[in-house]
């Protein structure tokens, strides 16, 4: 076992030896004589009622533990928290998004070293549990599984397939006079008709996406719908896989190698999934000690045609690739042209390969998700790396379904989300502005907020391919149109984002990876003579501590 493991092999059968205060306390939770012995196995979850993301998760941990004590195992359960984007988008809340990515990567490393387990299986179903499971597994290299929590299934009405994007856009149609209210009413009630994450290739399944491309998770399980029967029966074979695990002392930094980042870089390229992988993948190989950088997302993009037809862009949802043949498929595909390593090792003991090998080559005629790989819709990935005056250090933009990738415009600036949104919904905006946020990076956020009510707005507006939206804030995986995130170094220190006033002319050529304002070095300087950081509210807490902690989002926006 690795050195920079929790647990050395002798420690896992030797339990037994736990000094008689720490058995004490133990058997209090239910241990007996011969408990001792057996492997102790956390079972960390998102268990809550404050998102349909994670309400469906309790009765998955129970399923875990007691497969996990059927095979011999010792299961200690406790949960972590979650913040939900879809509730807080838009409010003040989301700035605790990304911070919560950290803050559960911080509880499970902390419940898990301070309690030695042995193993740990983690189930998380929302944006930013699914990560911080993933940071925390690489960081103490004991053996782990990830176990997704399912995806949501599609809400309808008028015949059309809904998602909790639908409500977003619906907003900006509203405001543009193209719905009214009572359709408004009708979409937010029937957008999300059950438990599970977001129902699109967005940030919840592109995440399980990837994990399950990297190894890290059973084949299959990244696009279960959470309240379908399978995913509980996934989950029970999760923990059997955990306990072989344990049994053949694999752990994850034997699975989570940079050929395995590779996989899960190119699947997300071919699925079309959310910017927010570039940002969590980063960190996840930081604390695997895998060499990552985001220039490798570019070089990796331009191999992978994106063929699978999903929304935020396309037609479909999670459950539909599921039904035609899921990520099994995908991979099958890709391994088949080359574009993927079959020979790094998964949870299952086996490798990509031979996880792979009973795949057809090809998805069911009938189903039009999955495309041949040979007509995709793109011929290259969609999560495009720009480089710049205005972003040194890099930027992404999100390329799946947009129509004009050259556009020079008028900038028009906003300090914060609220004040480019109030912008959007008063008709302030208009064809060929380029609009910026900006101070809503990791720490001038502080938090780095997803800009999915701005941009959602500017959809329903009907404005999708006419403006522009630059920032050094994120995007929703719902995001789609001309809009560029992560833009680093970002306006609080100093980057040259903060120095853009209203007027100035910006280029956009994405066909180039290039963004930049028309402004030359000699005047650039002279403006950063006056910039001011914007100062925070947040003296103490949470979001305090963040903003001295964190790092770039080009690194991950990592704090350690």
């Amino acid at each position: 076992m690795s050195s920079k493991s929790l647990n050395s092999k002798s420690q896992v059968v030797t339990q037994g030896n736990r000094r008689a205060p720490n058995r004490a306390m133990l058997r209090a939770v239910g241990f007996s004589d011969d408990d001792f012995q057996k492997p102790i196995v956390g079972v960390a979850n998102g268990q809550s009622d404050i998102t349909p993301c994670n309400a469906g998760l309790g009765k998955l941990a129970d399923i875990a533990a007691a497969q996990i004590r059927k095979e011999g195992g010792m299961p200690q359960t406790f949960g972590t928290i979650t913040i939900s984007d879809g509730i807080s988008m838009g409010t003040e809340g989301m700035k605790c998004s990304l911070v919560s990515r950290d803050v559960i990567a911080d509880s499970i490393e902390t419940v898990c070293r301070g309690a030695s387990m042995d193993a740990v299986i983690c189930i998380g179903g929302c944006d930013k549990n699914m990560p911080g499971a993933m940071i925390a597994m690489a960081r103490l290299n004991i053996p782990s599984i990830f176990v997704y929590g399912g995806t949501i299934k599609p809400g309808h009405l008028d015949g059309k397939d809904l998602t909790v994007v639908s409500v977003f856009e619906a907003v900006g149609q509203f405001g543009a006079g193209t719905i009214d209210e009572n359709q408004l009413t009708e979409i937010e009630k029937h957008a999300c008709p059950g438990f599970g994450s977001c129902g699109g290739m967005y940030t919840a399944n592109t995440m399980s996406s990837a994990f399950e491309a990297m190894g890290m998770s059973l084949p299959y399980s990244s696009t279960m719908a959470n309240e379908d029967k399978e995913k509980e029966l996934n989950t029970g074979l999760c923990s059997e896989t955990l306990m072989q695990m344990i049994k053949h002392n694999i752990l994850p930094r034997d699975i989570m190698t940079r050929k395995a980042f590779e996989n899960a870089i190119a699947v997300i390229m071919a699925i079309g999934g959310s910017t927010n992988a570039v940002l969590h993948l980063l960190a996840i190989a930081y604390s695997a000690d895998v060499e990552l950088t985001i220039d490798d997302f570019e070089s990796i993009r331009k191999k992978i045609p994106l063929f699978c037809d999903l929304k935020p862009s396309g037609e479909y949802v999670a459950v539909d690739l599921h039904h035609a043949g899921g990520i099994p498929q995908v991979m099958k595909m890709m391994l088949n042209a080359g574009m993927i390593y079959g020979d790094c090792l998964t949870v299952t003991g086996k490798t990509v390969a031979e996880n792979l090998k009973d795949i057809p080559d090809n998805p069911p005629a009938s189903q039009n998700v999955i495309l041949p790989i040979d007509k995709p819709k793109y011929t290259e990935g969609h999560l495009v790396v720009l480089k710049g005056n205005l972003c040194q250090e890099g930027a992404l933009a999100k390329v799946s379904g947009v129509k004009t990738r050259n556009i020079s415009g008028s900038a028009k600036c906003f300090d914060s989300e609220e004040e480019c949104l109030d912008a959007i919904l008063d008709d302030r905006i208009k064809e060929g502005d380029v609009i910026v946020i900006r101070f809503e990076g990791p720490k001038g956020g502080p938090g780095m907020r997803e800009m999915l009510a701005p941009t959602a707005a500017i959809v329903g507006k009907g404005l999708g391919d006419k403006v522009a939206l630059i920032t050094d804030g994120r995007f929703s995986g719902g995001t789609y149109g001309i809009v560029i995130g992560h833009i680093a170094p970002e306006a609080q220190t100093g980057g040259n984002l903060a120095l853009v006033r209203d007027g100035d002319t910006i280029n956009i050529d994405i066909e180039h990876n290039r963004l930049d304002v028309k402004l030359t070095d000699e005047e650039l300087d002279n403006r950063r003579k006056d910039f001011k950081p914007k100062e925070s509210p947040y003296k103490n807490g949470v979001l305090a501590k963040y903003a001295k902690l964190v790092s770039s989002a080009s690194k991950g926006a990592v704090t350690d």
